[in-house]
């Protein structure tokens, strides 16, 4: 924590122009807090001695009215408190202002995970949701250069958090929250949710990674060394598996053999049981359309045991080939593990390729 005279907090760190402007005005407004304190202490300590009664015969002088010392009082404070309040102003409004050469993060908040890409860059970072529930998403800034977050939620209310930059934004469903940030140490400062989001709160966590001026180009060039470089291939093999926790999936349904159920339905070999049992009692088929139906639609088939635990509805938010992702993703969820799920339809353990309208003779 920088002041006004340059005093560091040995617990708090300070690693952005917006955290050096908060330490330098709460400075301020405890230096004046300890000496309006003291006078006010001393004062009352004082006055208490000289002016005590010293006998049961002694009267009290009449109090007489003091005009320009009642200005004093009141006009001090309130120049104060003005002092602050535009000064407060001032820098909570540097956050809304965005400069020519900052670089932007389009940040995404769902149970309980952070997705942040660069719209400008082609990048996307985030984590695989991890045993406990919860994941760290790592991302990438340079240092001594703004960079603006664009931040919305694709399910509860969020917040997202960069303790060592002093600057917090709640993040929320159908509407964009942001700021305006630059950070000014380069190193690795953890990324909080400090919003109450659901069981695995605490566990919604981050870390962005400040680089220095040539190693942000290694990192855009693809070419730092031990660096998570963000990037989304469809032919990659864990695209999918990207994809399932990028829009939050793994938060709600377990994949694993164990079928353990967190919010949702267990995914694990769902085709392969065949049917699945509906509100109501209805059975449907669980082939490739009802996977795609339940993520486009998902309050159309509510799966029987589930009531109440809505699952936000798909359809215009994920494109065509990230639906055929994850649908070929949770049909291949019980394949051999060496015959993984492809992204293009085609079935690696019988070798068929999907249906493209043509006919063979």
């Amino acid at each position: 924590m920088t002041g006004l005279s340059g005093f560091t907090h040995p617990l708090l760190a300070a690693a952005s122009d917006t955290a050096e402007r908060y330490d330098s005005l709460l400075m301020f407004i405890n230096v004046l807090s300890v000496l309006f304190f003291v006078l006010v202490v001393g004062f009352t300590v004082y006055f208490s001695i000289r002016y005590r009664k010293r006998s049961e015969t002694q009267r009290t002088h009449p109090v007489k009215h003091n005009f320009k010392l009642e200005v004093l009082w009141s006009a001090l404070p309130t120049v104060l408190l003005i002092v602050m309040f535009a000064w407060g102003f001032h820098d909570f409004a540097a956050l809304s202002q965005t400069p020519a050469n900052a670089v932007s993060l389009r940040v995404i908040g769902k149970q309980w995970n952070w997705t942040v890409s660069y719209p400008t860059l082609d990048r996307e970072c985030t984590a695989d949701m991890a045993a406990d529930g919860g994941a760290n998403t790592e991302f990438y800034v340079p240092v001594n250069v703004p960079f603006t977050v664009k931040l919305s939620s694709e399910d509860v209310l969020h917040s997202f958090w960069i303790p060592d930059f002093k600057v917090k934004k709640d993040a929320l469903p159908n509407r964009y929250t942001g700021y305006t940030v630059t950070p000014t140490e380069v190193g690795d400062h953890r990324v909080y949710c400090a919003e109450y989001c659901g069981a695995n709160h605490s566990r919604m966590t981050g870390t962005v990674h400040v680089l220095s001026a040539e190693d942000w180009q290694l990192w855009i060039d693809g070419k730092l060394e031990g660096a998570n470089l963000c990037k989304n291939d469809p032919k990659a093999p864990d695209y999918a598996k990207k994809l399932f926790t990028k829009y939050g999936c793994a938060g709600c349904h377990s994949v694993g053999p164990e079928k353990t159920v967190i919010i949702g339905p267990a995914l694990y070999g769902l085709q392969t049981q065949g049917t699945e049992t509906l509100e109501g009692g209805e059975q449907v088929a669980t082939d490739d359309n009802y996977l795609r139906e339940s993520i486009e639609y998902s309050e159309k088939k509510r799966v029987a045991g589930f009531s109440g635990k809505n699952m936000p509805a798909f359809r215009g938010r994920i494109s065509e080939q990230e639906l055929d992702a994850l649908v070929n993703y949770i049909t291949g969820l019980d394949r051999p593990a060496d015959a993984p799920p492809t992204n293009d339809g085609t079935k690696p353990d019988d070798g068929t390729k999907p249906d493209d309208g043509t006919k063979t003779k």
